[in-house]
């Protein structure tokens, strides 16, 4: 199997890895919050976060990778920025009207795509923004009912989209400037994030819910949810870092909202939530802008005839080998495009 061969089945398991245990964990916690009425959603993820930092130590110990300690300031700084984009989220949803939420959410990928276009440089070509475009078009129709604007969820709906965005940026580019793996920078950062939230985390839900997490009364039943919320929750946080490192933020962004369109259909199936045909043709568009999406980055990825021929013609002469210092012993194996490589937004 070649290289590129190999870099494509990995970042198609990743992805399907992060849809699979983010679908798990949102159906898990609506019956944990919904169902037996444990509404402490930020203490939560900082229980998600400290069961992941364990089950990275064991992993460690147990040698299934290498620890690989780099800039100090950075990872405290990413830690701390995660933590509090995660909180900020949290607020988000508890002072405006969930419409006024999903909007928040929808404005995160354009916010990513013109943080790096001024700051990377990267250009998304005019496809790539149209399926974009037909992707936030089509999750907007399915998700978003009401828009109740007020000052202060505004503020923090819009100190929540930048901390996301930069966050998101800044996974991808401390793993491609430390080399690092996602695992080795999840390990790292996750003790900064748990404890931010860990210490945030009871006074913003008692502030969003009028109720103390210490005084709550857990049963067997609702133990038995929270341990199988913080298991998933694993998976999520390692396929996160997995699929940003691989990919892009803008990618892990259009995954999210596939998530969002699954839960939809799940909660229809399984649970019987209300469904209309405007969400019906809301996730329908939203697929197809998904597809776009996947199809143009595919195809933006692919070299050009021209490069493709030249490569061949060096590779086929062993002058020209010899005068570019290429060992002409050495075989190179043809690198074949990967499906949804982000970096690979770009090029137009």
């Amino acid at each position: 199997m070649g290289e590129g061969q190999g870099f494509q089945l990995g970042t198609v398991g990743a992805l399907g890895l992060s849809v699979i245990s983010s679908v798990s964990i949102v159906i898990c916690n609506k019956a944990l919050i919904s169902t037996l009425g444990f509404t402490f959603a930020t203490t939560l993820t900082s229980w998600h976060l400290l069961v992941t930092f364990c089950s990275l130590h064991v992993a460690l110990w147990m040698k299934f990778f290498e620890h690989k300690p780099f800039d100090s300031r950075a990872v405290m700084g990413f830690g701390i920025l995660n933590g509090i984009s995660i909180g900020l989220l949290n607020l988000c949803l508890g002072f405006n009207s969930v419409g006024f939420y999903q909007m928040t959410k929808l404005a995160i990928i354009p916010c990513t795509v013109l943080l790096e276009t001024l700051f990377f440089s990267k250009q998304f070509s005019k496809k790539v923004r149209f399926s974009l475009a037909v992707l936030l078009l089509g999750v907007g129709i399915a998700t978003v009912t009401d828009l109740q604007l007020n000052l202060l969820g505004s503020v923090l709906s819009l100190l929540a989209i930048i901390t996301t965005c930069v966050a998101q940026i800044m996974t991808n580019t401390i793993q491609k400037k430390f080399k690092v793996s996602s695992t080795q920078l999840l390990y790292q950062s996750c003790p900064y994030q748990a404890l931010i939230l860990f210490i945030v985390g009871p006074f913003l839900d008692a502030l969003l819910t009028n109720q103390n997490v210490f005084s709550f009364k857990y049963t067997p039943q609702v133990l038995v949810f929270i341990v199988l919320s913080c298991l998933i929750s694993v998976s999520v946080n390692f396929s996160t870092f997995l699929v940003i490192g691989k990919t892009s933020p803008v990618t892990y962004q259009v995954l999210g909202h596939l998530k969002t369109c699954l839960v939809l259909a799940f909660g229809y199936v399984l649970l019987h939530d209300p469904f209309s045909w405007r969400n019906i043709l809301g996730i329908l568009i939203a697929v197809v802008g998904m597809g776009l999406y996947s199809y143009f980055c595919t195809r933006d990825t692919q070299p050009k005839p021209t490069e493709t021929t030249q490569n061949n013609e060096s590779e086929n002469d062993p002058l020209i080998n010899v005068e570019s210092g290429v060992n002409v012993s050495n075989e190179v194996s043809p690198q074949k495009p990967p499906a949804w490589n982000s970096d690979k937004d770009l090029h137009a």
